[in-house]
């Protein structure tokens, strides 16, 4: 089936991902191009709305990604966020101005006209400002909608031809009627909200069966909800032809090998269970740089999964649980990204094994997916687990990695989210976990004086995973972790919790 598409032309703002997961949770089927596609590009998707995100350039920078005008003889729905509106503004025969300043943060909004977009919100309300640059002078044929103190112009519209402009950011959760104005804009582009959870699913498990009609598929299986969800649509469209290969690095919690190996036979599948732990053990010796131990843990399980998918001589295909924000930061969507962290997939296998790739979810976030595997049935525990890396504890050991040290952070870990399940935290917080730090302090045990490891704890909320807000524990917990680590785990002495949000710190510290 074909759904309705709603285009996101992104221009480099960290909210872009974010925008096109609320136009899907309210229904609609949303893709993210480059800002600058040309118009003949914009053409072949067939949106029937199109969105220009924000970003973080001034419109008057050199090298800034402009808007093919021609988007705007379409006689589509458009909505321009920041700098999107910017730019509308301004190839529309506006006049946009620099500012000396940037404004961010929490702004008024007074609203001058209770209709369009922001019908039916209060007169006054909190949005969410991030912007340099702001329009001076609305193009003919539109008018205001709203100002805040700072700008006469926070949202404008031209009616005749559907066109709307906010200053603000209505995605994310500091403007709470947000939500409700991207609402208004779906009903003015006509959206079927057709987009939903049973229908992805029943889409995607008939295209398997439609794709993959002959030959064994080698699916890698990491325990994750992406993977298990890639694994278990796989055998629904296509039963035994699936062989899942689950590469135990010796990274992984405590007990998580056997725990994923029981949940997979439980749900009637047999994996092929690898207990690679001492090859990486090995190839990790002596390295303590982070990108250096997510490379080498990357080429690890290319040479482990390698070998062993080559004992099925049957078999044609590679499935992996690739998400859409994958394809995205890796395809040149994003014209300008930074790369913070290199990340640990299996995306140099398909050449060295001669297999054709299959990425059954590469069209979906996260939260579609854990909703998609709700839809399979999954357990509720299993779908909502908090993520974990592809390098597993490699990455929350700073400096080098020993088995020792595996050993000392799999018990912290497992005494910390024991802690916080058996105190009802667990679906409060959106990610929980512990560093093993390269320092040790002093302390005194009994009568004896300690000089041992430090376990920093770290727990987030966060709805996207690319702002995050540190959880405020109940001191009881904290207490109850603290006297559990230091009494329970030999080799650590001191436990700290982390309270930095992101940003300016990342989720996880490598």
């Amino acid at each position: 089936m074909q759904h309705q598409v709603i285009l996101i032309l992104d221009f480099g703002s960290q909210y872009t991902q974010l925008i096109a997961r609320r136009l899907r949770e309210l229904g609609v089927k949303t893709i993210i191009a480059r800002g600058d596609l040309p118009i003949d590009s914009v053409k072949e998707y067939n949106p029937i709305a199109v969105v220009l995100s924000g970003g973080p350039a001034s419109v008057f920078e050199d090298g800034a990604l402009q808007v093919d005008v021609g988007l705007f003889e379409l006689k589509i729905p458009v909505l321009g966020i920041c700098y999107g509106m910017q730019l509308m503004a301004r190839h529309l025969g506006g006049k946009v101005r620099p500012s000396s300043e940037r404004e961010y943060g929490l702004a008024d909004l007074e609203v001058v006209r209770d209709e369009s977009i922001l019908e039916g919100t209060p007169s006054h309300q909190p949005v969410w400002m991030s912007h340099g640059d702001k329009v001076e002078r609305l193009p003919e044929g539109f008018e205001t909608l709203a100002r805040t103190g700072s700008t006469e112009f926070a949202a404008i519209e031209n009616r005749a031809d559907r066109l709307i402009g906010l200053q603000f950011h209505p995605e994310v959760n500091h403007t709470p009627n947000g939500l409700q104005m991207l609402q208004h804009f779906l009903d003015l582009a006509g959206a079927e909200r057709d987009w939903t959870p049973a229908r992805i699913r029943h889409e995607l498990v008939s295209d398997l069966k439609a794709s993959l009609e002959t030959g064994t598929v080698i699916c890698g299986v990491s325990g994750g909800v992406d993977s298990s969800v890639t694994a278990i649509l796989l055998r629904e469209a296509i039963g035994d032809r699936v062989v899942p290969i689950f590469v135990d690095t010796g990274l992984l919690r405590k007990d998580e090998a056997s725990t994923v190996v029981e949940s997979f036979r439980e749900l009637g599948i047999e994996l092929e269970h690898i207990n690679a732990s001492e090859h990486f053990f090995a190839a990790l010796e002596g390295v303590s740089d982070p990108e250096e131990k997510r490379r080498i843990i990357g080429r690890e399980f290319v040479e482990v999964f390698e070998r062993e998918a080559a004992r099925f001589d049957d078999a044609s295909y590679l499935a992996q649980g690739t998400l859409y924000p994958d394809v995205i930061e890796s395809s040149g969507v994003r014209g300008t990204a930074a790369v913070i962290k290199t990340h640990h997939n299996v995306g140099g296998l398909p050449e060295r094994l001669d297999l054709d790739l299959v990425e059954p979810l590469r069209d979906l976030f996260k939260d579609e997916v854990r909703r998609v595997g709700e839809e399979l049935g999954l357990p509720h525990d299993f779908v909502w687990r908090h993520p974990f890396p592809g390098p597993g504890l490699a990455v929350r050991i700073l400096g080098e990695v020993s088995r020792s040290d595996v050993d000392i952070l799999q018990e912290a870990d497992a005494i910390v989210l024991d802690e916080v399940r058996t105190a009802g935290l667990y679906d409060e917080i959106s990610q929980a976990l512990c560093v093993l730090l390269p320092v040790r302090s002093v302390g005194v045990m009994g009568d004896a004086r300690t000089y041992e490891k430090v376990l920093a704890i770290r727990a987030v909320t966060t709805s996207d995973f690319m702002t995050a807000d540190w959880y405020r524990f109940p001191p009881d917990v904290l207490d109850r972790i603290s006297r559990r680590v230091v009494n329970e785990v030999k080799g650590i002495n001191r436990v700290v919790y982390d309270v930095t949000s992101k940003p300016p710190g990342t989720i996880e510290w490598e």
